[in-house]
This record gives structure tokens, sequence and C-alpha cells, in this order.
């Protein structure tokens, strides 16, 4: 008779998810908003949104990951960040429509799963919807055998935001004269991190450990900084902010100022932003040192020290700047709306 072999032994533990997410229960439900129903568990998440307090309710959604900043948590063993920015990702892009994030959802994918690194990175993305006011309902836990290298994972996340039709900012009412306002990034959030690693770590992984005097931290510690999470700020200056006064918002996210900032103009016109108007973290200029990298590549890469952006009347500037700094967030008007179709984004 042959002897048994179990998905156990195929290397697939399906008790073990469950037994770190029990012992996360409390945590997670301290996310729950109150339209929550429903027991964790189920097959699928239950969420009653309160249509009643929206005249012309509109569903928002959005789906991103991590990227190749997970290649640091993995060097480093340090993993309770990478949940935190995973939620970022996906409720900043919410809010750029001006959208409230009500529920996340996450996919957490391994060849064999860490007890103690899932754990991690779930804390770390109960952190974040609690940061973000958005409950988490569900999620996927995946061991795939064999499929990823052993110690390495993957994340992606998926994101439902709610907001009224009448109140949806689409840049449409963008317009000449209008002010850009840059709102302070915590340091490189999400993005770029292929070419850092093509920076900082082509010859070997010690300089993760290395501590430089310019930013204050090791390597490791900067690199692994979490993305910012803006929305309960700019949540609260659109509620300061009269509709008309607030025009259009941009996440900085891949593809830095040049691929972004565009995106929610008309087609008319372009954006003209002035280098020095704001601070750079000293991250950046060193990564363009050592990279021998021009302006025009920092910033079609980078977010430079500006992580979001909103789009106002110049008369609306004053309220959106102090009210940030009243959730502790920095700001700076860094440029103009111009006329213009052949450059959507000048640098100057």
């Amino acid at each position: 008779m042959n002897e048994k072999i179990t998905y156990k032994d195929a290397g697939v533990d399906v008790e073990l998810a469950d037994r770190v997410i029990g012992s996360l229960a409390d945590r997670i439900k301290s996310t729950f908003r109150p339209e929550v129903i429903g027991k964790m568990g189920g097959f699928a998440a239950m969420f009653r949104p309160k249509w009643g307090e929206h005249r012309d309710p509109v569903l928002v959604s959005a789906t991103d990951g991590v990227g190749t900043k997970l290649k640091i948590a993995f060097l480093t063993g340090i993993h309770d960040t990478v949940g935190i920015d995973l939620v970022a990702m996906n409720v900043n892009d919410i809010l750029v429509s001006g959208s409230t994030p009500i529920l996340f959802m996450d996919y957490f994918s391994t060849s064999k799963l860490d007890p103690a690194v899932f754990e991690a990175v779930l804390d770390g993305i109960c952190v974040g919807c609690k940061e973000a006011g958005c409950a988490l309902v569900g999620g996927e836990t995946a061991e795939m055998p064999g499929f990823y290298q052993d110690g390495e994972y993957d994340l992606a996340g998926f994101c439902v935001g709610l907001n009224d039709d009448y109140d949806l900012i689409d840049g449409s009412k963008v317009k000449v004269g209008n002010v850009v306002i840059g709102l302070e990034s915590s340091g490189l959030h999400s993005n770029g991190y292929s070419l850092v690693r093509k920076v900082f770590l082509d010859g070997g992984t010690d300089l993760l450990g290395r501590y430089y005097p310019e930013l204050g931290k090791t390597l490791g510690q900067e690199l692994l900084i979490p993305t910012r999470i803006y929305v309960k700020p700019v949540l609260d200056v659109r509620r300061a902010v009269p509709q008309h006064g607030l025009t259009a918002m941009a996440h900085i996210t891949g593809g830095g100022f040049t691929g972004n900032i565009p995106r929610v103009i008309p087609d008319n016109l372009s954006v003209s932003i002035q280098t020095g108007s704001w601070t750079v973290p000293p991250i950046f200029n060193l990564i363009q040192h050592l990279a021998n990298l021009d302006d025009s590549a920092m910033f079609e890469t980078f977010n430079m020290g500006v992580g979001f952006v909103i789009i106002s009347e110049m008369w609306a500037a004053d309220v959106i700047t102090e009210k940030l700094l009243t959730h502790g967030v920095n700001s700076w008007i860094i440029g103009e709306v111009v006329r213009g179709e052949e450059q959507r984004l000048i640098i100057a």
C-alpha cells in the first residue's frame, strides 16, 4: 500500500493562516466601521453602506501592491511597515476623487507561510486601515510551494470608497491660475525601488545597515519608512473648503510628477512646477548623486518629497495649508496651472 501523502506534506498548512488570523482577530475587528456586518471568516465580506447619507452614491475602487520595496523587507527581516504601504497605495488613490475609503481587502501569497512574518504584515495592514478609517473586511492567504523564493512573498490590496456623484473631483474644473499645493511625503513611499536597489544594493546588501549622517538613520531604516496616508487630513480639507475651491488632486506614485499630475488636468492645460519651493529630503539628493541622474529623470521616477498634490483656487490655498498643518502635514505652493498642450508638466 502506498504511503499516505497529505496536503501538509506537500507544503501547504491550511490551518496555520487561520491560527495567525485568529490571534489578530481583535486587531482586525478594531478596523471595522459600523457598516460591517456578519462575522469574520466567511466566504465573502458584507458591508451595509449608509445610502441614506448620500443623494447620488458612487462606489470608487482601486487595487495596487507594494512593488519591489518588498525586497528590502526580505533583506532586513522587517515586515511590519509594508502592510501600511499596501493600504496607503490604495486609499491614497481612492482619495484623489475626493472619496472616502470604506473597506479594504488584502492578498498575501508565499511558498511557505512564516507565522511571524505573516503576523507582522497583517499587523501593518491593520495599522494602515485604522489610520485611513477603512475597514479590513477580508482577504486571501495563499501558500504555493515552489512558486516563490524561500522567505519571499507578494502582497496586493483592494479598496472600495464611497462618494456622491455631484461631489466627485475629476479635474474638469481645473483652470489657468489654479495653484498646485504639494503635501509632504514621508520619504520614497513605494515607488522607484528597482532603481534604488540598483543604486545601493547591486554589489551586495551591506549598505542596508550603514548609517548615513545626511539621513539620520541607516539606509535600511530609510528605505522602509511607510508610505504616508493622506486620507484624514485631505478629507478634513474638503470639509473646510467649498467644493468649487478644490479642483483636482493627484497621488504622486509610480511615474513621479511626470506620470501623475497630467492625469488630472484638462488636455488644453499644463502645470508649471517651481523647483526650490519645497524641501527635498536628503534621500532623493543621495540617489540623484549616486545614480548621476538629471532632474528630469528624478521627477519621472520619484515623488521628490511631495507624495500628494492638491490643485485649488488661489483664495483657498491658505485654508488648505493651515488645515493640513493641524494634522501634522507640511505643504507648500509648488506651482500653478498654465495654458498649453505641448508640455503637460513643466519643471522650472
